[in-house]
């Protein structure tokens, strides 16, 4: 790595805020809300909703990308998870209340992400950082990958089973990363008491 490129990676600090990874962070998550107010104007399916769940759904790694370019952030830590449940949960809601998906996964996933943001609050404050296995960036795919079947227009009513099915699977790896973020949390926060 060069000297241009180290100074390039460390152009933020941790505790900075006004970062353009965090500005698109931000977008993020004031685009949940007027999305959501989309999926009741436009109906559940539709190629503009499609094209757009695709571009927010991608915009998660492009922050990602700018993040580790240009630096990481503490706020960025907190703002960037907030930013992917706040787009999830809320298309998923819609979608729920255009009976295009069963209440019960949706309510399974909202669950977990409420009481994993919880636990990650609870184990900051204690000064741990609990790191992200490599399956929770699959969950996060496979719930972005559901929701957009569900706005893809081929997939009309007499063919909802795929979408339906994709989301009971992207709930089971929902449910199963939280219960290893979980064995992970408190098996640091044992550690870390041992060491007091």
């Amino acid at each position: 790595m060069t000297r241009t490129q180290r100074q390039t990676r460390q152009t933020f600090g941790p505790s900075a805020i006004a970062t353009p990874a965090n500005a698109l962070t931000v977008l993020r998550l004031l685009a949940a809300p007027a999305f959501a107010f989309f999926i009741v104007v436009l109906g559940p399916r539709s190629w503009w909703l499609w094209t757009i769940w695709i571009v927010l759904a991608s915009s998660d790694g492009l922050d990602g990308h700018l993040a580790r370019r240009l630096g990481t952030t503490s706020s960025g830590a907190f703002l960037d998870p907030l930013a992917d449940k706040f787009l999830v949960l809320g298309a998923l809601g819609v979608l729920v209340g255009e009976h295009v998906f069963s209440p019960i996964p949706v309510a399974l996933i909202a669950f977990r992400e409420i009481a994993m943001s919880v636990f990650r609050t609870r184990v900051s404050r204690l000064e741990i950082s609990i790191p992200a296995r490599n399956l929770a960036k699959w969950k996060t795919i496979a719930q972005d990958f559901s929701i957009g079947c569900a706005f893809f227009p081929p997939f009309h009513a007499s063919a909802v089973i795929i979408p339906q099915t994709l989301l009971w699977i992207a709930t089971a790896l929902t449910l199963y990363t939280g219960l290893e973020y979980l064995i992970d949390g408190r098996r640091l926060m044992a550690r870390s008491n041992l060491l007091k």
